[in-house]
Formats: C-alpha cells, structure tokens, sequence
C-alpha cells in the first residue's frame, strides 16, 4: 500500500445531487422539499427542536438527574488499592503518585472493598466504619487531621 494508491471505499464517495434540474433528473420541480409551508421557502428557519408551535419533546418529558460539579475533585479508594502506594504511610499525594486516584483529586476517601494485607497508615484520608475497622485489623492505623 502506497500514499499514492489511497483512495475512498467504492460507495463510500456518492455524487452531489443536484436538485431543480428537470423532471428527469429525478429532484425537479420542487426540488426535494414537498410542497408549500416554511420548509419549502427560501430562507425557511425555525429553531432547532421546533415542533410548528407544539410542545416541544424536550420539554414534554421530564427532567431527570443530577451531575454534581464537585465529583472530579472527589475519589473513592478501595482497600487492596492501598498495596499499590509505595511505603507505609499514605496521604493524597501518594495516592496520586501510585495512580490510584485522578490528578485533580482534592479529598479521597477509603471504602470497604477488597481485602487489605499491609499495615498501613492514613494521614488526611477519610475511611467508613468498615474500612477503618479492616484498617485497624491489619495493624494500621488513621491520623485524622481536623
């Protein structure tokens, strides 16, 4: 295969229809658009999602959920995700230097999934009750800064 030789699939490259060329040409007469009405005229415009004057379907239907502006700068750190932070205290920057949460993260918080094997050390990290209990239980422990 050459530069050279590129060329578009067959069929992937149709011709330009050329409207209002007569009735042989297959779009003549009214060139595609029907008869009469706004979308027939020159220069015909309504807004986007118009419906002629009816209820709208955006605006028929519910609204539905919610995207909190706040959830890029949260993270959620499951247990066995703590043995891949480097030595034994863990922080948010360690957190972020192992991958585990985002770059943008600003507060992380432990969660009880999976299954903890090293004794670790939480300095700044919020856990739930079952999290800090596994903690504990592994020989680690949780520095709550206020």
């Amino acid at each position: 295969m050459r530069l050279n030789t590129l060329k578009p699939a067959p069929g992937a490259k149709r011709p330009r229809l050329r409207v209002g060329r007569g009735a042989s040409a297959g779009q003549g007469k009214t060139c595609g658009r029907g008869v009469k009405g706004q979308r027939a005229r020159k220069g015909g415009y309504h807004k986007v999602g118009f419906e002629g004057g009816q209820m709208p379907i955006q605006r028929r239907l519910p609204k539905v959920g919610f995207r909190s502006a706040m959830r890029a700068t949260r993270a959620e750190v499951r247990l066995d995700e703590l043995a891949r932070v480097e030595g034994e205290t863990v922080d948010l920057e360690a957190l972020k230097k192992a991958g585990v949460v985002p770059a943008e993260a600003e507060r992380a918080k432990v969660v009880l999934s999976g299954s903890l094997a090293k004794a670790v050390t939480l300095k700044g990290i919020k856990a739930t009750k079952g999290a800090r209990a596994a903690i504990e239980a592994a020989g680690g422990k949780i520095i709550d800064e206020a």
